[in-house]
């Protein structure tokens, strides 16, 4: 009798060391998923905080630069939406042409400064951006291929301008977008005159640092 008693509890101490092992083994694997919600909570907490503070910096920037251009847009010769200075094709040029009117070259004259101080205080660089309407070049036309090439060299016209006007060549560049990227339909001739226009917009300068290996 005292042998078989003896074989019971040999029998049952393992089974309850397997299941304590087991216990231990799911409150192990409990407390590794606590810690991983926690880790992603934590980092997308962070990612908030970045996001919020990115936009402030944003907005701040937008703000600083409308405080700069303050007596331009009180005037109404530019328009200021969403960090973009517009600028009227036709306060510029005439139509299906690249060189610049004289009032399109007073109003440059008058941006300059403002600018300068911006983009020199921000570290950023300005992107003078060409757009046309969607009306074919005409035929006769021997100087632009297409609306490419008409909205290519209305941005290098005006970023040369800038240049001689004061702006250091190394914060200003160019870019052409043809008849992409319309704000207005165009189908009259309203419509088409807000798409043939010139935008400046301040861009984060990138940093010199590679980042290859």
């Amino acid at each position: 009798m005292m042998d078989e008693l003896h074989d019971s509890d040999a029998q049952a101490s393992p089974v309850w060391a397997i299941f304590s092992d087991l216990m231990a083994a799911l409150v192990g694997i409990l407390v590794l998923l606590l810690v991983w919600v926690i880790g992603i909570q934590l980092e997308l907490s962070q990612s908030l905080e970045q996001e919020k503070a990115k936009r402030l910096a944003e907005e701040q920037r937008r703000m600083a630069l409308e405080e700069a251009l303050a007596d331009p847009l009180a005037s109404g010769r530019v328009t200021f939406n969403n960090g973009r200075i517009g600028i009227s094709g036709s306060v510029l040029f005439q139509l299906n042409s690249d060189r610049l009117q004289p009032e399109g070259k007073a109003l440059l004259s008058d941006l300059v400064k403002p600018l300068q101080v911006f983009l020199s205080q921000h570290d950023d660089m300005l992107m003078v951006s060409g757009f046309t309407d969607a009306l074919p070049i005409n035929r006769g036309n021997g100087r632009y291929a297409d609306n490419w090439g008409l909205s290519a060299q209305r941005a290098l016209t005006v970023t040369r301008t800038l240049i001689e006007q004061g702006m250091p060549a190394d914060q200003v560049f160019a870019a052409a977008f043809g008849d992409n990227q319309p704000v207005a339909p165009n189908d009259d001739a309203d419509s088409r005159a807000r798409n043939r226009r010139v935008e400046l917009t301040t861009v984060p300068r990138q940093s010199e640092k590679s980042d290859a290996p």
